[in-house]
């Protein structure tokens, strides 16, 4: 009997105080996601709409908003646990499935990541430090393993998710003491790995190539001799992978450049090889360099007489921007806690990954207030000058980054 009911207060979720070293750490990451994905479910489509899709910056958050992020609290006591873990990442995704591969994992971190945010709010305003600190660092890691998967779609959510956390820090760079503000450096510091562009190109992007390959040849093998039936069979298969609108013109473009074979759709996909190639160089160039060739990459994408090239091929015009954009976010949070921590000589310690010396930094005034310093880079890939706003005081809240960095933040939608 007791036996049962330590189990049952352990399912609850009753035994609290679990110490980071008391964490097993040879438990696959993913096993502890998935499980935390399931258990969020149970807060329903309602209380997952009230959090996600109101604005909650300038407001005072009552005991509503506090019930409503409880129902996350077994998935975050799991994505801590995961974050402790020494062993990697890995999905279990078959990326030989091709198109028919399922990402619905993707759906959840990002909702993971702006709970995260929302849960770290609500300690901070409740004075728990540590609290905001772990799911901070936890959903950071998450951030980070969901790209092991090698795919560009999860790179790039990889990139928006620990966006959405080091957003969380600059908008409430006030309310963290100096010592968490080291342990929070220190963590983003030892998270693992960041997923990169050019590795989606070299593994998870090169797939649908495999794939399309092993259609074709299973297509011959099924009707050995019967040219006709095995390209019939390609047919379906092409139909359903393009089904959306205009789907029909794409597959008659491609069976028409294979000449109506094949053997011919077999050399299609071989002539994609070396676009992977030149495409993962591409994405390791620094800046300058990226920008002298992805020009004429994109035109010779665009204009390629092989329709399994020009129209089915990743664009990749963005994504590396976001990847720059990305380095020089992390490495203006580590500049601004430098400058938390050491003053001057901190922040000047901490180099712009895109230029050739550290930032520059300028105090903000909003609605004729010193709320803060805002960090400036010398990138501008994205169309704008990349800068970042610290808050140093409560007030009105205004945007602390991106294009429309200190606008004034959308207004409440709710009021607890």
């Amino acid at each position: 009997m007791k036996t049962i009911c330590l189990s049952l207060l352990i399912l609850a979720g009753t035994i609290v105080g679990v110490r980071s070293e008391d964490y097993r750490k040879d438990i696959n990451p993913a096993l502890r996601y998935y499980q935390g994905f399931a258990l969020s479910e149970n807060t329903g489509r309602a209380g997952r709409d009230y959090l996600l899709t109101n604005e909650w910056r300038g407001v005072v958050l009552g005991q509503k908003f506090g019930d409503a992020l409880g129902s996350y609290k077994h998935q975050f006591r799991l994505m801590r646990a995961a974050a402790h873990a020494k062993v990697p990442c890995d999905w279990g995704l078959d990326l030989t499935e091709g198109p028919d591969l399922l990402l619905g994992h993707l759906v959840q971190v990002k909702v993971a990541a702006n709970v995260g945010r929302l849960r770290a709010m609500w300690e901070l305003q409740n004075g728990k430090q540590d609290e905001a600190l772990d799911d901070l660092l936890a959903t950071y890691t998450l951030a980070r393993n969901v790209s092991t998967d090698g795919t560009l779609i999860s790179v790039l959510v990889q990139f928006a998710s620990e966006n959405i956390v080091l957003d969380a820090v600059a908008e409430n760079f006030y309310q963290f003491t100096p010592e968490t503000l080291k342990q929070l450096e220190e963590g983003i510091e030892a998270a693992p790995p960041r997923g990169t562009v050019a590795q989606a190109m070299n593994k998870g992007e090169r797939t649908l190539g495999t794939w399309f390959v092993r259609v074709v040849q299973d297509a011959q093998k099924q009707h050995p001799g019967d040219e006709a039936g095995a390209m019939a069979s390609i047919r379906v298969t092409m139909q359903n992978l393009f089904s959306s609108e205009g789907g029909g013109a794409q597959v008659d473009r491609i069976l028409k450049a294979a000449g109506g074979t094949s053997d011919g759709l077999l050399k299609l996909v071989a002539d994609v090889s070396p676009m992977y190639d030149r495409a993962a160089a591409i994405m390791a160039l620094p800046p300058t360099e990226y920008a002298a060739q992805i020009g004429a990459y994109t035109n010779d994408v665009h204009n390629s007489t092989n329709p399994l090239i020009s129209e089915l091929f990743p664009a990749l015009s963005n994504s590396r921007p976001k990847e720059f954009a990305s380095l020089v976010k992390t490495a203006m949070v580590h500049a601004a806690v430098e400058y938390k921590l050491h003053g001057d000589a901190g922040f000047k310690s901490v180099m712009d990954p895109m230029g050739k010396g550290p930032f520059t930094m300028e105090r903000f005034v909003f609605e004729g207030v010193d709320r803060g310093f805002q960090v400036k880079s010398s990138y501008a890939g994205q169309g704008w000058p990349v800068r970042m706003i610290f808050v140093e005081k409560a007030g009105t809240p205004f945007l602390v980054y991106g294009k429309h960095a200190g606008e004034a933040a959308p207004k409440p939608t709710v009021k607890e």
